[in-house]
This record gives C-alpha cells, sequence and structure tokens, in this order.
C-alpha cells in the first residue's frame, strides 16, 4: 500500500489558528496554560503575538475583556478545558452585560472521547450559551480559517458580546491545506434616513432635550463630536452606569451618570424631558433604577432610542422612534442633518442640569475615621486627563463614580456587571496595551483579593500600574444591605485582611500604607514614582460605608425602623 502523501503547504490547526488571528491584527493574547492546548502554545511561540502568562483564568479573561473596551476589537483569551474554562466564566459574563467584544479560546478533549464523560470534558455550547453570542467547537482543521473569521464578526457586530470556541487537542494537531481567510471591515448599522428626519423634527421643537448615553461601540472621535453637538444645541447630557468616560466631566453640557445613588435631581430631569435620546445604551435595572425611572412598555416620556442590535429595541421599552444603527455610525450620519435653531428656553434647562451636577460633585464630605476619602479623590483627580481608572465592584467605587472628573474616552474600565475583583487584572490589561498611560486600579479588601495574585503577573510582564485598596474589614455592600434587612445581625461579612503593602512587596513591587490624614499623596506619589507595580493600602474606618452614611447610622434607622 502506497505511503500517504502529504501537502507541503499543510498546517497544522494549531498554525492555521495562530495565522488567523494574526490576520485579523491580534498582537497579544491573554491564559493560563493547559495541556488541552499546548499545539497552540507551540505556535504562538514563533509568533509574533505576545502571550501574557496569568495565575487564574478569571483574571486572564478580565484582562481580555478590558482590551475590548479599550479597542472595540475583540480581546483574546486561551484557557484549558473543564476548571480552566468555568473559572474564565466571570470574565464571559462582564463581556456579555457590558457589551465587550471577546473571543474566549478552550481547550477540549480529543474528538473520539466526547460524550464519556472524560477528563474535564465539558459541553461549552451549554454552558456558555446563555451567556455569550456565539459558542461553538470546531472540529475540523479546515474549517478554522472560516470560523475565527466569523467570530471576530459576531463578536464587533450589531450589539458586541462575547464568542467561545471550543478546541479538541486532537484537531490542533491535525493537518489541513487552507489558505488563510481574508479580514474584511466590521459592517456598521446605519441609521435610516427617514428615522434621522423624523428625529430632526422632535429635536427642532423640544425645549427640554436629555441625551443620556451607554453601551458600547463608541470611540474617541464619537464621543468628542457627540459633545460638541450637544453644547452647540444646550442639550445636557447623562451617561448611564459606568460609562463617565463617553463625555468629558468638564463638557458644560455633562449632567452625571445614572448610577448607584444617582443624584436625585438628575432623576426628576429625565422624568422632566420632553425628548430622551437614549443613545448606544439599553437603561437596564441600574441606570433605571430599578426599572422605575421610566415606565414599561410606555415609558412616559417621549423616547428615542438608537442602539445597533435589532434585538435590544423595543425589548424592554417601547420607543417613539427606535432607529438601529452603532453609535459611531449614528454620529457620523446625523448629526449634519439634526442641527437645528435652538429654542431660547433651552440654555437656562441645560445650566441648571450642569449647576445640579456641579452641586453633587464639586465637594467631597468628610467621612469617619483618620483617613479622609477626599485625599484619595483629590489626589486622582490630579492626575493626568489619559490617566485610566479601573475598578472592581464594593461601596469604595462611589467615590470613584461620584466624585471622579473623567476626561476622555478610554480612560474607565468598570464592570456594569458589578463583578468583584475586576480592577486589577483590568488595570493590567489596559497597561500592557498603553505603557505610556498612568493606570489606576481601586479596589476595596474584599475586591483584591478575588483576582489580587494577577498582582504577580504584572511584576512578571512589568505593568506598572498603581493598586489602592482601600481596606475596612468587610464586605461593605453587602454589609450595608445586611444592616438595613438585618440591623445588628452580622454574618458572613466581616474580613481579615493581610498587610497588603506588604504583600505587593513580597511578590516584587512596591507598597506603602496609609493610616492618618494627610498621608496618601505622598504614598500614592511615590507609588507613581517608583516605576513598578505599586500599591498604596489605606485603612478605612469602617463607620465610612458611603460619602453620606454611616454604618451605625444604618443601623440605627433600620433599627426604628425609619
Amino acid at each position: 500500500m502506497p505511503a500517504a502523501t502529504t501537502s507541503p503547504t499543510a498546517r497544522t490547526g494549531a498554525r492555521l489558528l495562530v495565522a488567523a488571528l494574526e490576520a485579523q491584527g491580534v498582537k497579544m493574547v491573554f491564559g493560563v496554560p493547559g495541556e488541552s492546548y499546548l499545539p497552540v502554545l507551540d505556535a504562538l511561540h514563533d509568533s509574533g503575538i505576545r502571550f501574557i502568562t496569568c495565575r487564574q483564568e478569571g483574571g486572564a479573561a478580565i484582562m481580555a475583556e478590558a482590551q475590548g473596551k479599550l479597542t472595540g476589537r475583540p480581546g483574546i483569551c486561551f484557557v484549558t478545558r473543564g476548571p480552566g474554562a468555568t473559572n474564565a466564566s466571570a470574565g464571559i459574563h462582564i463581556a456579555q452585560q457590558d457589551a465587550t467584544p471577546m473571543i474566549l479560546f478552550v481547550g477540549q478533549v480529543a474528538r473520539d472521547m466526547r460524550q464519556r464523560g472524560a477528563f474535564q470534558e465539558v459541553d461549552y455550547s451549554a454552558v456558555f450559551g446563555s451567556m455569550c453570542k456565539w459558542a461553538f467547537e470546531i472540529d475540523n482543521p479546515a474549517r478554522i480559517p472560516e470560523l475565527v473569521s466569523r467570530a471576530f464578526r459576531v463578536a464587533c457586530q450589531g450589539r458586541p458580546g462575547p464568542v467561545v470556541i471550543a478546541l479538541p487537542e486532537d484537531m490542533l494537531t491535525e493537518l489541513a491545506d487552507m489558505a488563510d481567510a481574508a479580514v474584511a471591515p466590521v459592517t456598521d448599522a446605519f441609521p435610516d434616513p427617514a428615522a434621522l428626519a423624523d428625529l430632526a423634527r422632535r429635536l427642532r421643537v423640544a425645549e427640554r432635550p436629555l441625551a443620556i448615553l451607554g453601551g458600547s461601540g463608541w470611540n474617541a472621535e464619537t464621543t468628542a463630536a457627540f459633545t460638541a453637538f450637544a453644547e452647540a444645541h444646550q442639550i445636557p447630557l447623562a451617561v448611564e452606569f459606568r460609562r463617565q468616560m463617553l463625555v468629558n466631566a468638564f463638557s458644560e453640557s455633562y449632567a452625571g451618570d445614572l448610577g448607584f445613588g444617582a443624584n436625585p435631581a438628575l432623576l426628576a430631569r429625565v422624568k422632566q424631558a420632553d425628548l430622551v435620546l437614549l443613545l448606544g445604551g439599553t437603561l437596564g435595572e441600574v441606570p433605571s433604577q430599578g426599572y422605575e425611572l421610566l415606565g414599561i412598555p410606555n415609558p412616559g416620556v417621549p423616547l428615542v432610542h438608537v442602539h445597533p442590535g435589532a434585538e435590544e429595541l423595543g425589548r424592554v421599552y417601547q420607543a417613539e422612534l427606535s432607529i438601529q444603527a452603532s453609535p459611531r455610525a449614528f454620529v457620523s450620519a446625523s448629526l449634519s442633518v439634526l442641527s437645528h435653531s435652538v429654542p431660547a428656553t433651552r440654555a437656562g434647562w441645560r445650566e441648571a442640569a450642569r449647576a445640579a451636577y456641579r452641586a453633587w460633585t464639586d465637594t467631597v464630605p468628610p467621612n469617619p475615621g483618620p483617613v479622609q476619602m477626599a485625599e484619595v479623590v483629590e489626589a486622582l483627580r490630579a492626575l493626568p486627563p489619559e490617566a485610566v481608572m479601573c475598578n472592581g465592584a464594593g461601596n469604595y467605587a462611589i467615590w470613584l463614580h461620584r466624585f471622579h472628573r473623567y476626561q476622555a474616552f478610554g480612560t474607565q474600565l468598570a464592570p456594569t456587571s458589578g463583578s468583584m475583583g475586576y480592577g486589577l487584572p483590568a488595570a493590567i490589561g489596559a497597561k500592557l496595551h498603553q505603557p505610556d498611560r498612568t493606570v489606576v486600579a481601586l479596589a476595596g479588601d474584599g475586591c483584591f483579593l478575588m483576582h489580587g495574585q494577577e498582582f504577580a503577573t504584572a511584576v512578571q510582564h512589568g505593568a506598572a500600574i498603581v493598586a489602592v485598596v482601600i481596606d475596612n474589614g468587610m464586605y461593605g455592600t453587602i454589609r450595608m444591605h445586611q444592616e438595613r434587612e438585618f440591623p445588628g445581625r452580622v454574618l458572613g461579612t466581616e474580613l481579615y485582611s493581610p498587610d497588603f503593602a506588604a504583600l505587593a512587596r513580597a511578590y516584587g513591587g512596591a507598597g506603602f500604607t496609609v493610616e492618618k490624614a494627610g498621608e496618601f499623596q505622598a504614598a500614592f506619589d511615590a507609588a507613581l514614582a517608583s516605576g513598578r507595580p505599586a500599591l498604596v493600602h489605606v485603612r478605612l474606618d469602617p463607620e465610612a460605608i458611603t460619602p453620606t452614611s454611616t454604618l451605625s447610622g444604618i443601623r440605627s434607622k433600620a433599627l426604628a425602623g425609619t
């Protein structure tokens, strides 16, 4: 029997995969190595793609998600099968809720072992199907160029989001003679001219318009252009939860954010508006204040909803006008059409919105204990406008979101899903992507230790981020709710934490401790100047639970039934 011949141009599945990533312009991927995709690691060794070795798959997935937020292109993560994939699920959930383009590649058992309960076998379509845009398995190396190209499109087009791709380990070593797929630009959804004309008519007569910006699919040029349009037409601008980077906080049109603890004056203004333009977002649970801000399905105010995903238009709110378009496409196609003479009464409406924002955010109130959060806010406000601020979940973030001044697109990384542990790995992903930028991660003591081991990743790969850990010895947000619902019955929310500054030094970084008033600025400056990954450990009084309330005050009100 004659010996089998192999085409001299045939490549393994792993090499076809890496070539497909290179064709898409991928320069960096994140992951934790595993035996299920060793051939991919070997192929990456000969490529121009940098592999960032992480300490836990959740941290790796968050780093990839952060890069997707910053670039608008899919962040890439590789993890091994079974526990590697389930560890990474936190990053997938964040990407889905935040509408971030991302692709997770997962090692899989060999094809001839499927459906037997093999070592670490998982049905990834079943596990991830409800939290990503597409989950599938490549069982033929000849289809890698086709399916990877499609995955990039799925992740980016319409409402962006994550894609999960399973890679059977024997498929990665199988040969196939396939050319690389051509890379075409991602297609944007452009607005219907008739819908723009309708919106233009509405804007011309609106005396109290309000635009709410949210979602993804923006870039620096788009945000700047729309802000300039709003300023010229006296339109107040609000942003959805953790989307402050969409509007320069120093713009005279900026009216604040619709997050937890939103300014009551802004909430009232939404209801008083005679035209609400919801651009890019969905006004989900948090920005809608538990779906109480507007009526469902009838919003109760004239609502125009612009969104790139047809499935989002009319899903919750039945807007008077729905426009399917990405923020980029909408802004580029609409601003000249929407330009109009400004009604005389509109300037006062915009000025009042701006004054209410300033009154709500200019001054940080004092808090119990020696360390004052006002000092932290002041130091962060003094950073360069392009500095990137990253945070996870916790009451500490209220100070950041309410009082910090975001000034540019790409300067905020924060999960709208409320995922703890996000700040540190997101900061590492941002710093590796843009090493010349100042990148700060703000975290609580509970939040930091969700992915604190990634500080070692920062040291290993030279990501000189600064982590500011606000330590109050508890899961503060949960404790706050616990005291409201079950006052004085504390269980499960108290924490014992290490000396975080010493931990940073043990990892090979710089560490500083703040325990008294007046110490933060010097410690923060030293951390920034260290040239290494650095951490500032801030010991905050547990009573300082929010900018405007104390733990004992919340308990007393609950006990009194008020």
